[in-house]
């Protein structure tokens, strides 16, 4: 059984360390935990791995974060990969920082990137892993702030969270959504 875990953020050294790209850094977490790196292909850079049998290929999408929807996409077409075994890693405003979510459909919820992959696959019925990064205290500046670098604070904290997010992931894949949601968003 083959995943598509798409970790959602912007390609480029300037974006590596900001708040939009979580998603990237739990990839990224669950590839080097097995070893393996990733390789620029089409529309994205992929990793794959194993994990209890099942084969999951890791994306990044190298299309920025407004134009998601077409690598996910292409890479759900080119491995044949339906809706229920797609997992979208993205950034939320909405809940708590460290808060990790995981949910079998939803809104985009303000979020570009989940815009355009509903947009591309019709629809919201497609599972995604929220991870909380809070709102700005002042009103109007979400876009400076998703596309702002993590806090003294937050740092310290950031590991841990990456890694219960790749713990989600896994528990996904090897328990399916109702399970995994039971076990994750208590």
């Amino acid at each position: 059984m083959k995943y598509l875990i798409v970790g959602l953020g912007n390609k480029g050294a300037e974006y590596a360390e900001t708040r939009h790209n979580i998603g990237f850094k739990v990839v990224d977490e669950l590839a080097n935990a097995a070893g393996v790196s990733f390789q620029n292909e089409t529309l994205a850079h992929i990793a794959r791995i194993k994990y209890k049998g099942k084969q999951l290929i890791l994306v990044k999408p190298t299309t920025y974060m407004n134009l998601s929807g077409k690598a996910v996409n292409y890479w759900m077409q080119k491995e044949k990969i339906d809706k229920n075994n797609l997992l979208v890693i993205v950034d939320d405003l909405n809940f708590d920082f460290g808060t990790v979510r995981l949910k079998p459909r939803g809104s985009d919820g303000g979020h570009n990137g989940l815009k355009d992959i509903q947009a591309v696959l019709n629809g919201t019925e497609y599972p995604r892993l929220r991870v909380g990064i809070s709102r700005p205290e002042q009103k109007g500046i979400q876009v400076d702030y998703v596309l702002g670098e993590w806090s003294e604070e937050e740092n310290k904290q950031l590991n841990g969270i990456i890694s219960k997010s790749a713990d989600a992931v896994k528990k996904f894949v090897s328990l399916g959504i109702n399970l995994a949601m039971n076990e994750i968003n208590k």
